[in-house]
């Protein structure tokens, strides 16, 4: 039997990849890749590997994800070692676990090597730190689209309450109904927010509003797009640094991509 490999491919910026996770992509035969991974990294991969794109895009016809647990068990079955190349990090959103599952109960044998999440990721490179000392103490990661989170009061009452940070993947359609949740359920109207789109990318871009009138300002905003919701928003004034510099005003480290 072959090999599997869980590779989590970061958040867009090809050369945040994980050293363990290029060299996987480097000794594979197969590469199911995701539609936001950058495909830079796919030139990373032996002539003769096979790429295999298992994209999946909001409102448009895509690959089920029973399809690619039979791609990964047929072809772990001819001994072919695999990498499943997904954006970010495999297990957060990604639905790394339910295909952890899957070779588990068919013994086939696997290894997770997690990537960069965009949830921390895109709102570092927007000037965006998730915690602070003297604003936020506590992170919430949150899907904008499952089978029960959205549209269950209790949910959104509990996260209202909780973490001072609320950081929300695939929330862009749902905005509206997000933000009027939340101040529902006690956040208030001023409470900072910020969207960032394609983060960590040339394409990157960030808007800035609150609660009351971010759903307005974002409508012409789509996916992948990281809602960050909170008072750690504001320091982006001052900690805005990637869209601020240019190639000649900071250091980049030598890219191991390419």
């Amino acid at each position: 039997m072959g090999k599997v490999y869980l590779v989590g491919a970061g958040p867009g910026d090809p050369d945040l990849i994980t050293v363990k996770g290029l060299k996987a992509i480097q000794s594979s035969d197969v590469i199911l890749y995701d539609r936001l991974v950058n495909e830079a990294l796919l030139d990373e991969a032996p002539d003769y590997a096979e790429l295999v794109y298992c994209g999946k895009s909001p409102d448009h016809p895509s690959i089920s994800q029973e399809t690619i647990h039979e791609l990964l068990l047929d072809y772990a079955g001819e001994g072919k070692v695999i990498t499943r190349l997904k954006g970010g990090d495999p297990f957060i959103f990604g639905r790394g676990g339910e295909e952890a599952e899957v070779l588990k109960q068919n013994d086939i044998d696997y290894e997770v090597i997690p990537g960069i999440t965009s949830g921390s990721a895109a709102p570092a490179y927007a000037g965006i730190p998730l915690t602070h000392r003297d604003y936020s103490s506590s992170v919430s990661f949150i899907s904008g689209v499952s089978k029960n989170g959205p549209s269950n009061e209790k949910y959104w009452k509990n996260l209202a309450q909780g973490s001072d940070t609320l950081c929300i993947y695939m929330g862009v359609k749902s905005l509206p109904d997000i933000c009027e949740k939340l101040i529902r359920y006690g956040r208030a109207t001023s409470t900072p927010v910020a969207l960032i789109h394609w983060g960590t990318t040339e394409q990157q871009q960030t808007i800035t509003g609150t609660l009351a009138n971010i759903a307005e300002q974002a409508l012409t905003f789509q996916n992948p797009s990281m809602i960050i919701i909170g008072e750690v928003v504001t320091l982006r004034k001052q900690l805005r640094w990637f869209e601020e510099a240019s190639i000649e005003k900071h250091f980049t480290p030598q890219a191991i991509i390419g």
